[in-house]
């Protein structure tokens, strides 16, 4: 039977030697300052926020950044936002590559649509995931709402379950792909409105309310909010196309 570990710092500082960790799974796990010495690391898939990753004396970091940017180019255009201009055209771009990731989807049949790659969100939960985001940070610390929350949206995977059902997020719902459009449509919608009307002094404004309680109480502004909401989609999206691409070759 597989051991699990969550939440805990059982580990923090331990030394593993001729350990056979084949198979193990780490998700969302502080590996900072990790050293792997004299190990085999085949058919090894790391994803993540990386930085400084030395390979065999080699850091590779700058090459794995380079071929995302030239994979996805809009990470670029992402990075480069400043003004209310610039966050309008990163807007149009997310809406645009979204709009034909889920006709690509939409080929598949219904079932493919909430099916799991490799234990990874499916495309319909990776939509819930994204409609969850928005409610966070433009629902919540944008535009100040109370409970701007949709039942059907899926926290991030660390968020706790209780904290998550006391928001109004419906833990049991299994909606069909349509409701899922639906949801994730008006926060589409939501976040091209503000978009569209939003200024270079508006970028600036602070906000009050934070995504979600439990998280962090610090002055955050509305291009701060908005930037967040478009790195999640364009990391969702990458790594929906990702899994699409599987489920296609199936």
């Amino acid at each position: 039977m597989t051991e699990e570990h969550n939440n805990t710092e059982a580990f923090r500082g331990a030394r593993f030697t001729d350990a056979d960790l084949t198979g193990a799974k780490f998700r969302d796990c502080d590996l900072r300052h990790v050293k792997i010495v004299d190990s085999w690391l085949v058919d090894v898939n790391l994803s993540g926020l990386v930085g400084n990753l030395v390979v065999n004396d080699v850091d590779v970091t700058a090459f794995v950044e380079g071929e995302l940017d030239r994979r996805y180019p809009e990470r670029v255009q992402l990075r480069a936002m400043e003004t209310a201009d610039d966050y309008r055209a990163m807007w149009a771009k997310v809406e645009q590559l979204w709009s034909e990731t889920v006709a690509r989807a939409e080929l598949l049949p219904e079932s493919a649509l909430h099916e799991r790659v490799d234990e990874e969100w499916a495309f319909a939960e990776t939509l819930r995931h994204l409609v969850f985001a928005t409610d966070a940070w433009v629902g919540s610390t944008v535009l100040d709402e109370a409970a701007p929350y949709h039942r059907l949206g899926v926290t991030h995977t660390s968020y706790p379950p209780e904290d998550a059902a006391a928001i109004g997020i419906d833990l049991a719902a299994s909606p069909s792909f349509a409701e899922v459009k639906e949801a994730r449509a008006q926060r589409q919608a939501l976040v091209r409105g503000i978009v569209e009307a939003v200024t270079d002094a508006e970028l600036e404004r602070s906000c009050s309310r934070p995504p979600a309680p439990g998280y962090p109480d610090e002055p955050r502004s509305v291009g701060r909010c908005l930037r967040v909401v478009m790195k999640e989609e364009v990391a969702h999206r990458h790594y929906a196309v990702r899994d699409l691409t599987v489920l296609e070759g199936r």
